[in-house]
């Protein structure tokens, strides 16, 4: 199969898993890019997520930039295409029916099940992001206090960006 065709397949198929958003699938996007096809590795994989992240835009960016490595412009159009595409017509669907239910016990206990799930997909993550870009101590040093920082503070996220860069700038040379 082509490299288009299966970015397609792969990312048609991560839409549909991604509850509460691309965070969720970001493990396993990674596991398929880097372990399953060898399209890339892990570094590169982190390095793109990080570049999708400072971005503005949606965090859906993360497979366009992996179709694009991938495939160039068909492969960053059919990855994107692909993210979107099949949630968005399942969220059309079901989303009436969603609305008529909306008193009914049923329906709060389903979306209070969803929540720790999509907590813990987004945690799972963030881990796997955290441990593949990890070059060390002093690295794993910054990763955990910034991690800490955004948990305990209302730092803004670019300034703790900013600082995690001099750090690495300072601790690898």
């Amino acid at each position: 199969m082509n490299p288009v065709a299966e970015l397609g397949l792969l990312y048609g198929q991560l839409s549909l898993l991604a509850v509460g958003g691309v965070q969720s699938v970001v493990p396993e996007m990674q596991r398929q890019v880097v372990e399953v096809h060898r399209w890339m590795g892990a570094g590169q994989f982190a390095a793109l997520f990080a570049l999708a992240q400072a971005a503005p835009g949606p965090n859906m960016l993360i497979s366009t930039l992996v179709g694009t490595r991938v495939a160039g412009l068909p492969g960053a159009l059919t990855a994107s295409l692909g993210m979107i595409g099949p949630s968005s017509l399942l969220t059309f669907g079901t989303a009436s029916a969603w609305h008529r239910f909306r008193d009914r016990p049923w329906r709060r206990r389903v979306q209070a099940g969803l929540v720790p799930v999509t907590v813990g997909l987004v945690l799972a993550a963030a881990s796997l992001l955290a441990l593949s870009t990890t070059q060390g101590v002093g690295t794993g040093l910054i990763t955990l206090c910034a991690a800490s920082l955004i948990v305990a503070t209302r730092l803004h996220p670019l300034l703790l960006l900013g600082m995690g860069a001099g750090l690495g700038v300072l601790l690898i040379r």
